[in-house]
């Protein structure tokens, strides 16, 4: 058998639940991986190893007893798989820092939603990852630990605001892992480094919703190296009822029909921040136009237009939660600048402002997803530019010298195709490149219609396949 790291999340599970590999080994195998290079990527904040294989010993002790019992139909369908929480999920007993030094650091007192249903699935926690300050931003840096770096170039960012858990991903420290998505959050680190990101439907995932969020902006997704182990998890993190019949994994594998894919560059944030596509991203938008066209897919360039007023609606409803977060007023200074100025500005704006926003974003959605549907799936690049250096948004040495506005604008040029996303409720992927040449990583984007994310993850089982490589650990 293949070292573990190296297996996929799917083999792992087959091997986990025949039994060739015990819930312990694995989580040792794991927990050694992260305690040799964790200190050089800082994707884990927090690991909870004790815990982990205190878990780990009752699921092996589960799987004799159903076993012995004949009972094996039992076993939970994540049994003994390794997983990482967001710093921003609740684990009970492990302190959830949401990525600030503004707030008191207790432990939870119960798990959260996501990380009751993916326990609930027979998944063992190894701890939590590094996010931004409350997730607010494209980057995972913030006051309280190190910054999450990219493995494929530790000197640059793993993206945000799943950045710690993509970068484990990436580097072999997890299978696979939970992302939650607000304006991009799984879609952003995904592509920054190297592996898949699947951004849900609004709904389809109850365990990421959030009771804060005004715009349901919010959804939980799998960060995965292929579309297998995706399906995977989102069978785990769907409720039975609204699966497909047999499941996201069963489906995964089949042949997508012949689809309509339209390409588009555009962006509702290029009227507020005119930016630029790097020609590494542009080629691999063409690679990937080429290897859809090579499965027999219709593409061609579709223009989409967007209402201009969408930046500072959607920048009013993002951060209309951080104003309402509950800081001592003497604990103010040490939130990050950014944080610190959005806060200021939402406590400023009155309830009926943020009503406004809201209720243009959802004239937005209707005006954007009636666009969509003139194809069958919407093709953009992931992002417009390839992993940035380490404090290129918020000041060089993480000093956090820039002045907030220009590392807001700057984020919504790194990623000026996913917001728009979250706001329109759609599923999207995205889809990793291999590096060119030493290169860094790249993505493209699809973007479905509501209701597709079987379809999303059989475009991307397909993409694998012509693409020929597959994604292994660093």
């Amino acid at each position: 058998m293949a070292e573990m790291h190296l297996l996929s999340a799917v083999s792992l599970r087959d091997a986990l639940a025949a039994g060739e590999l015990s819930a312990r080994d694995t989580a040792t195998c794991f927990l050694s991986r992260i305690a040799a290079r964790n200190h050089v990527l800082g994707a884990f904040v927090t690991v909870t190893a004790e815990q982990a294989l205190l878990d780990a010993g009752a699921a092996d002790a589960l799987h004799a007893r159903l076993r012995r019992e004949g009972r094996m139909a039992e076993l939970p369908p994540l049994h003994g798989m390794p997983l990482g929480f967001k710093d921003l999920t609740d684990v009970a007993g492990v302190v959830t820092t949401h990525g600030s030094a503004a707030l008191d650091h207790k432990p939870a007192p119960a798990d959260g939603a996501l990380a009751s249903a993916l326990k609930s699935a027979g998944a063992i926690s190894l701890g939590k990852t590094q996010v931004p300050e409350f997730g607010l931003t494209a980057y995972s840096e913030n006051r309280i630990a190190p910054p999450s770096r990219n493995p494929h170039s530790p000197g640059r960012s793993s993206g945000g605001s799943s950045g710690g858990s993509a970068a484990a991903v990436a580097a072999g420290f997890l299978p696979f892992a939970p992302g939650s998505d607000g304006g991009g959050s799984i879609r952003i680190p995904a592509a920054a480094c190297g592996i898949l990101g699947l951004k849900p439907g609004r709904g389809l995932v109850p365990a990421g919703e959030s009771p804060g969020d005004a715009a349901r902006l919010v959804v939980a997704g799998p960060l995965a190296r292929n579309a297998a182990d995706a399906a995977l998890m989102l069978d785990a993190l769907v409720p039975p009822e609204s699966r497909p019949d047999g499941g996201y994994l069963a489906g995964a594998g089949k042949a997508p029909p012949r689809l309509r894919i339209g390409v588009s560059l555009d962006s509702p944030w290029s009227g507020v921040f005119p930016f630029e596509t790097e020609p590494e991203v542009l080629d691999s938008l063409n690679r990937g136009i080429a290897l859809l066209e090579e499965a027999g897919h219709t593409v061609g360039g579709a223009d989409i237009r967007y209402d201009n007023r969408y930046p500072d609606a959607f920048t009013t409803a993002w951060t209309a939660g951080v104003g309402s977060a509950r800081i001592l007023p003497q604990r103010e200074a040490l939130l990050t600048p950014l944080t610190r100025t959005f806060r200021k500005r939402a406590q400023q704006r009155s309830p009926r402002k943020v009503a406004e926003a809201v209720g243009f974003l959802r004239q937005f959605s209707q005006d954007t997803v009636a666009q969509y549907a003139q194809w069958d799936v919407i093709l953009t690049p992931a992002l417009a530019q390839t992993a940035r250096p380490l404090g290129w948004f918020s000041g060089s040495g993480n000093r956090w010298e820039a002045d907030p506005d220009e590392d807001y604008r700057r984020q919504c040029e790194f990623a000026p195709w996913s917001s728009m996303v979250n706001v329109c409720g759609l599923p999207a992927v995205s889809i990793p490149l291999p590096p060119v040449e030493g290169g860094l990583p790249t993505g493209i984007q699809l973007i479905g219609q509501a209701g597709s994310e079987l379809l999303l993850l059989q475009l991307a089982a397909q993409f694998e396949r012509l693409r020929g490589t597959e994604i292994q650990p660093l």
